[in-house]
């Protein structure tokens, strides 16, 4: 049985639609259809945003019309006062983008073995240290830990359980110095300094726990 709607034009006929549209991506089934274009088309204009589901359906399909259009036969849907889509709904670019065709058409005509041009000297350099400012940006979460590490009882042989504790080895975590610090009745504890980068160490955890 198809859906219908009536008046999608006023508050009431778009409250209706927001209702239907709670529990669903789309008009009718999994994947948009042409029942989702025949609601889009009979839509006057674009929903309010006090309509929050129809706003997010609505621009789910402008962006599929854009990019690569919809194709889907759907179940059937019945718009009052507006016929069917029957046609396949081919994805129609804005204008924006017809100005960036014609510049992918004009680079055929260049020489891509040629010498590099000031311009892409520029844009290359640009590039590159966005990747260095990205990679300083990682570094960041880089953290200096102070790890102590305490004996069973006075025959732990410490030597030993500092080459132990140092034989832990990943990506993202590097040791520096430890020593043996005194703690009274002849017991020593062993200090770590290990540097850390939590992105990478977090993310050994997280697979050596799955």
């Amino acid at each position: 049985m198809a859906v219908a709607f009536h008046d999608l034009g006023s508050a009431s006929g778009l409250k209706k639609l927001d209702e239907y549209l709670l529990t669903r991506s789309y008009i009718t089934g999994y994947q948009a259809s042409k029942d989702d274009i025949t609601v889009h088309a009979a839509l006057p204009k674009p929903p309010s945003s006090e309509f929050v589901n129809v706003s997010r359906w609505f621009n789910h399909i402008e962006a599929l019309l854009r990019i690569s259009g919809v194709s889907a036969e759907g179940c059937g849907v019945i718009v009052e006062g507006f016929a069917a889509i029957t046609g396949e709904a081919v994805a129609t670019p804005p204008a924006g983008d017809t100005k960036a065709a014609a510049a992918e058409d004009d680079d055929d005509d260049v020489d891509l073995f040629g010498e590099e041009t000031e311009e892409e000297k520029k844009a290359a350099e640009e590039r590159a240290a966005a990747v260095k400012k990205s990679a300083k940006k990682k570094e960041s979460g880089k953290s200096s830990v102070l790890l102590d590490v305490k004996p069973w009882d006075d025959e732990t042989d410490m030597k030993k359980l500092e080459e132990a504790v140092k034989s832990i080895q990943m990506e993202g975590l590097l040791w520096g110095a430890s020593k043996l610090v005194p703690v009274g009745y002849e017991l020593r504890h062993c200090c770590f300094q290990q540097n850390i980068i939590y992105v990478i160490v977090s993310r050994w955890a997280q697979m050596a726990y799955r």
